[in-house]
């Protein structure tokens, strides 16, 4: 990773109403974060995602999470997304994707799902749900994997275990429940970010 690249941390922020927005994404790039994706089963997500680009997108990577359709790719295209993330292996969906030059994290679980993924374009794989394989899974299914893919574990992850992922070879995170949970203070997010990016900055130090 280079000195500009932002940290591999990706902040989910589902359930992120518009008028939200803009105080939790300056708290989490104050942070240290520069990865933002807002699922699309948050509410008005097209209003909060088109905020978000305006207001941050020169100081952060904005996009979307649990993209399932080609159109809703077209979509975020049209909006300014730079990145977007799936649940699922959809080669339509990460080819359309690639087309837009959108950085894709392709959601995946098995060696057949990461390499239609990679197949069809994607940059990168999110394993999900990555607490129910744990760390010795990623790190076996790394083995089959080209060297330099770079893996991010998504579903349970907490500034405790983030070590544990990336000894196995993942090269970050992507981070939900542990980080914004729906309603919550913009006190309790800058508060979980600290602690994510002081976990982060340990393992690499």
């Amino acid at each position: 990773m280079s000195n500009n690249s932002p940290l591999p941390l990706i902040a989910i922020l589902r359930g992120i109403t518009p008028q939200e927005t803009p105080a939790h994404i300056e708290a989490l790039i104050d942070a240290g974060f520069g990865l933002i994706e807002i699922p699309l089963n948050s509410p008005d997500w097209h209003s909060s995602i088109a905020l978000a680009v305006r207001q941050f997108g020169q100081r952060a990577q904005i996009g979307a999470g649990t993209v399932l359709q080609p159109a809703q790719v077209d979509q975020l295209a049209q909006l300014g997304a730079r990145l977007i993330v799936t649940p699922n292996t959809n080669p339509a969906v990460i080819s359309r994707a690639v087309g837009h030059q959108l950085q894709v994290y392709a959601g995946c679980a098995t060696a057949t799902e990461a390499f239609t993924a990679l197949q069809a374009g994607a940059q990168a794989l999110k394993i999900f749900p990555s607490s129910a394989f744990g760390p010795a899974y990623i790190k076996a299914l790394k083995a089959v994997l080209p060297a330099a893919v770079p893996v991010y574990a998504v579903g349970g992850i907490t500034p405790a275990n983030l070590a544990d992922y990336m000894a196995a070879g993942c090269a970050g995170a992507g981070l939900g429940g542990d980080l914004y949970r729906a309603g919550q203070s913009v006190a309790r997010t800058a508060e979980l970010a600290r602690e994510f990016v002081t976990a982060y900055r340990s393992i690499q130090s």
